[in-house]
């Protein structure tokens, strides 16, 4: 079982990489991609206890944290940035909070 935890930790390594590229050059498919593949390892990790980490698990379980702990923070900054360019645009500030509960 610690080979496949092993395993699935670093594909989510990895996927967490790929993301934070396609994060960097705005690639929309790719990033439908990685969203898809982080879904199936969260899937694939979620029976497992945090009591059956072992010390390269546990390393592995926090770097996975911290990469998506600074994609979370890329997107943020990216969406915020998409909202003031349309608020920008709109010349009034929320515009586009507005449509969106409009169409919600």
């Amino acid at each position: 079982m610690t080979h496949d935890l092993s395993g699935n930790l670093r594909q989510m390594i990895a996927v967490l990489e790929r993301e934070r590229q396609a994060l960097a050059s705005l690639d929309a498919d790719e990033l439908v991609c990685t969203a898809r593949d982080k879904e199936a390892l969260c899937e694939a990790l979620s029976p497992v206890a945090p009591d059956a980490l072992d010390n390269e698990t546990r390393t592995l379980a926090e770097t996975a944290r911290q990469l998506n702990a600074v994609n979370r923070r890329v997107r943020n900054l990216l969406a915020a940035n998409v909202a003031a360019r349309i608020d920008a645009l709109s010349g009034r500030p929320g515009t586009h909070r507005q449509a969106t509960f409009a169409h919600a």
